[in-house]
């Protein structure tokens, strides 16, 4: 028996002006961990806004957690907990008030949203600071009070907009632990919005990508894996050319691109290939392979790929550009 989607859009456009933030995008999304990657601009916070009922898409519609997103604003907010990108902070107030004063905007009585505020901050580790004014908190500290408020009504789903924005190393990893115990210890959904890859690949059964405002890849983390299972990086001494156009013939696509001075191109072979025809076709164009290996590349190189950008850009500073845009 097939499990009940988490979530269900269908064909969900959204302009601001002349300015296109998401483009027919239909998603159908299980319960458990869910990455929303892609670069600034690629209508990431557009998505999770519209999934809160905060704002309207211009076209198409659908459900979250079976409730309308258009018509059931009110009695989704009551069960989507959201962890905001922007520091969203009242100045003067209290680790305890801020958090309290979330469980009241959820609809929570409010003597609930008091003493559960105090739970959550527990559990947050901020229970010493629960008292100290918002404006002396760290950057760590001020969102893992954003987590706090985000759990104060105990939703069914989490949002949470890049919650490791603006953190060193060392509060990024505590952060990460958090939110890794937290779907351990309550199985709660969680849509985990990030430009960063490695953080999907931790903690995310699913990935969704999103480049300039379209959904270009719905699908499991481990199949988004396996797709490299089937590609090999090769090199060879002898004519280049004959050796391409032999491994074409042969069903195996070339990475357009890929190519280097030694001969050195990352490969697609079909199912069933094995890698002892490498050889057998080298030999039939009077060419020696020297280098033969399976790829290793993960989620970064990943989506270079599928977005097109070119694989021989930098991996290791992918995440950087998407954090810029670039």
């Amino acid at each position: 028996m097939s499990r009940p989607l988490l979530i269900d859009i269908r064909h969900v456009s959204r302009s601001y002006g002349n300015v296109r933030a998401l483009s027919d995008v239909t998603l159908g999304l299980t319960p458990g961990t869910i990455g929303l990657v892609g670069n600034n601009g690629a209508g990431k916070s557009t998505l999770l806004k519209i999934l809160l009922g905060l704002l309207r898409p211009d076209s198409g519609g659908g459900t979250i957690l079976g409730y309308d997103i258009v018509h059931s604003a009110t009695a989704l907010r009551g069960r989507v907990g959201y962890m905001s990108e922007s520091a969203a902070i009242v100045p003067l107030l209290r680790g305890a008030e801020f958090v309290t004063l979330a469980g009241d905007l959820y609809g929570m009585p409010h003597r609930d949203a008091r003493r559960r505020a105090h739970e959550v901050l527990n559990y947050v580790g901020l229970g010493e600071l629960r008292y100290r004014r918002l404006e002396e908190y760290s950057a760590g500290n001020l969102q893992r009070l954003k987590l706090a408020a985000a759990l104060v009504h105990d939703p069914q789903l989490l949002l949470l907009d890049e919650p490791t924005n603006g953190l060193d190393p060392a509060g990024r990893a505590a952060m990460l632990r958090l939110i890794e115990d937290l779907i351990a210890e309550t199985g709660k959904s969680v849509i985990l919005c990030t430009h960063l890859l490695g953080d999907v690949e931790r903690l995310c059964q699913q990935t969704v990508v999103l480049h300039q405002g379209i959904m270009i890849r719905c699908a499991a983390t481990s199949q988004l894996r396996e797709v490299l299972e089937n590609r090999y990086e090769i090199g060879w001494d002898g004519p280049d050319e004959p050796f391409r156009l032999a491994l074409s013939h042969a069903g195996v696509e070339v990475d357009t691109g890929t190519g280097n001075s030694s001969g050195s191109i990352m490969v697609n072979v079909p199912a069933g290939f094995s890698t002892i025809a490498f050889f057998e076709i080298a030999h039939s164009v009077d060419a020696v392979i020297t280098t033969l290996k399976p790829d290793e590349q993960d989620l970064a190189h990943m989506f270079l790929r599928m977005t097109g950008q070119s694989p021989s850009h930098d991996p290791q500073a992918v995440e950087q550009d998407m954090a810029h845009g670039s």
